[in-house]
């Protein structure tokens, strides 16, 4: 069954009235006819069936008929990662990071950063996408791009296990040494020219581990994909 996006309804909802592009896919492309079954989510951790009532392409609605809360993953990953030059690049980082299993994600805006635009509405869009084809019912939480010093700033002291994954010469943990599971994990990802030397030193005065991600030399958004899946993989619910 495929899943459709609401954020406006919740578990004391009883219709759903989807927006203007959600209903022309209805109508238009699937050809939903009334009586058709839907299922939608809010991106908060339910999923909601619904009945649909009226199917028209500028505006489709649905009863919901019940409802069924999804578990959240067992563990919070937060993802800072600097845009990459090539915009898809990215948008590919974020599509497969929420298909993985994804908490947060913040564009961090650093000394080599090439980009330093980025379009949080088609972000925001790719995410949700993504999270509709994967079949989630949690939405990640896409923060504002924000400079990699105010970054810093504002996680110092975090609970988690903080660490930077940077190509510099030096002492460094594997990543996936110092990962154990249901640890919130912030994760930072360089641009492609990486992290400069004083970001590097202040991430780690700032109590940042700095970590490998293995021999070869990864792209951002590649090095982003291997630092989820290590958390996805380390975290992993045994049949």
């Amino acid at each position: 069954m495929q899943l459709f996006y609401n954020p406006h309804i919740s578990e004391a909802s009883k219709v759903v009235v989807f927006d203007k592009e959600e209903s022309r896919h209805i109508f238009k492309v699937l050809r939903k006819q009334p009586g058709d079954r839907l299922l939608v989510t809010n991106g908060t951790g339910t999923f909601f069936e619904t009945v649909l009532e009226e199917s028209q392409p500028k505006k489709c609605t649905a009863k919901i008929v019940s409802l069924q809360q999804q578990a959240p993953l067992p563990y919070r990953l937060h993802m800072a990662v600097a845009p990459t030059k090539l915009n898809d690049r990215y948008e590919w980082f974020l599509e497969k990071a929420t298909e993985i299993g994804v908490t947060e994600i913040t564009p961090i805006i650093c000394d080599h950063s090439e980009r330093k635009q980025i379009k949080p509405e088609r972000y925001e869009k790719i995410l949700q996408s993504a999270m509709k084809q994967s079949l989630k019912s949690y939405l990640p939480i896409l923060h504002p791009a924000v400079s990699f010093k105010e970054f810093i700033a504002s996680n110092v002291g975090l609970e988690a296990l903080c660490c930077i994954a940077h190509c510099e010469e030096g002492s460094k943990a594997t990543f996936k040494s110092v990962l154990k599971p249901h640890i919130p994990v912030l994760l930072l990802i360089g641009p492609e020219g990486d992290f400069s030397t004083a970001e590097i030193t202040l991430a780690k005065d700032s109590g940042f581990i700095p970590v490998s991600l293995g021999d070869s030399r990864l792209r951002t958004e590649t090095a982003a994909i291997v630092g989820c899946h290590s958390v996805a993989f380390v975290n992993e619910v045994e049949p």
